[in-house]
């Protein structure tokens, strides 16, 4: 009872962190929507930012909508296919229905509980495919690595191209300089982490031979050695150039779901390849904060970066929603929930 207590708990938590993060966004863009409804002299009524919403999702360009839908899917065939090569590197031979299946599994537990699909996706391919969950999950965290990389190259690409409107955005909303800077001077919260961490490294070590040979040693050492083996399974991958297609693939895909996305909404269909890219990087900061989806914080910072662009704060949460609803969560939930009944009844034996 606990256990779904907690859990109920949980969910709960991170759904109302997107949620408020979501309503702060919206209430902002209300005020900045009913302003320019009376300086055009829109009666109140009439001037309703939902029924707005609702008007510009009815009436996206479909057509672009359903192309980036597809590519969607086709970038987490990429990704499966990057997995299928790492987890035979180490010795075994999982179907590629189970690996793509999976990761949409992981996308529709992260709607619940963020960061908890990952943790979901080693447990049902441990299960379906027989592979221990420690090397799963040292394959998936290698995959999150890779991503991690690619996000900071793309970050940088953005940073050399993306003009002086989003180096100047960065200077004077990030200025992680400053910041990093204003840390080291706090020289007491520095010299308490250092002796912190470093009792701790001396306790560990002079007690490592009692700690190996006890009973929770043997089985940490035994999960640190099978994690390993799933990191390290990228240096016997079967071919190194298919497995970096694989990676760039799924990211440069990533970036054409959003330059198409501009498509398919009227305020958005002038911006060009560059800012295509700036907003790319921005959504995916969204999604990294640990709400469901990125709920909110996307919303949030696609409509920062598209204010650079000169689109109006309205029409930028419409198109966020609009990328939102029909990535996040009509792919996510249908496929995820696809996977939830066609994996078990796949996997019988």
């Amino acid at each position: 009872m606990k256990t779904h207590l907690t859990k109920a708990l949980k969910i709960s938590l991170f759904f109302a962190v997107g949620i408020i993060i979501l309503y702060l966004v919206y209430q902002r863009q209300e005020l900045a929507f009913q302003a320019d409804c009376a300086l055009k002299g829109t009666p109140a009524d009439q001037c309703s930012l939902l029924n707005k919403i609702i008007s510009d999702i009815s009436n996206a360009n479909y057509f672009w909508v359903i192309i980036t839908m597809i590519l969607f899917l086709i970038t987490n065939i990429f990704r499966a296919l990057r997995w299928k090569m790492m987890l035979e590197a180490i010795g075994y031979q999982p179907r590629l229905i189970n690996l793509f299946g999976t990761i949409m599994i992981n996308y529709l537990a992260n709607l619940g509980i963020p960061r908890s699909g990952e943790v979901i996706r080693a447990g049902l391919i441990s299960q379906y495919e027989d592979i221990p969950v420690e090397k799963a999950l040292g394959t998936i965290f290698t995959d999150r690595i890779f991503d991690v990389i690619m996000l900071a190259l793309v970050i940088g690409l953005a940073v050399l191209i993306g003009g002086s409107d989003f180096l100047a955005y960065l200077d004077q909303n990030i200025n992680l300089g400053q910041k990093f800077g204003a840390l080291m001077q706090n020289t007491k919260a520095v010299f308490g982490l250092l002796l912190v961490s470093g009792l701790i490294v001396w306790l560990v070590w002079s007690n490592r031979t009692k700690i190996n040979n006890s009973k929770i040693g043997k089985k940490l050492r035994n999960l640190i050695t099978g994690f390993s083996d799933g990191v390290q399974s990228v240096r016997h991958v079967s071919s190194i150039p298919l497995f970096i297609f694989y990676t760039v693939g799924i990211w440069v895909l990533y970036y054409f779901m959003m330059y198409f996305a501009f498509f398919t909404f009227a305020p958005t269909a002038h911006l060009g390849p560059i800012a295509g890219l700036v907003v790319f990087v921005f959504g995916s900061l969204g999604i990294l904060i640990p709400t469901p989806g990125g709920m909110g914080s996307y919303h949030y910072l696609v409509g920062e970066a598209l204010t650079m662009y000169g689109v109006s704060g309205v029409d930028a949460f419409s198109f966020a929603n609009i990328v939102f609803f029909s990535i996040q969560l009509f792919v996510n939930i249908l496929f995820g929930i696809i996977s939830l009944i066609v994996l078990p009844a796949i996997n019988k034996n």
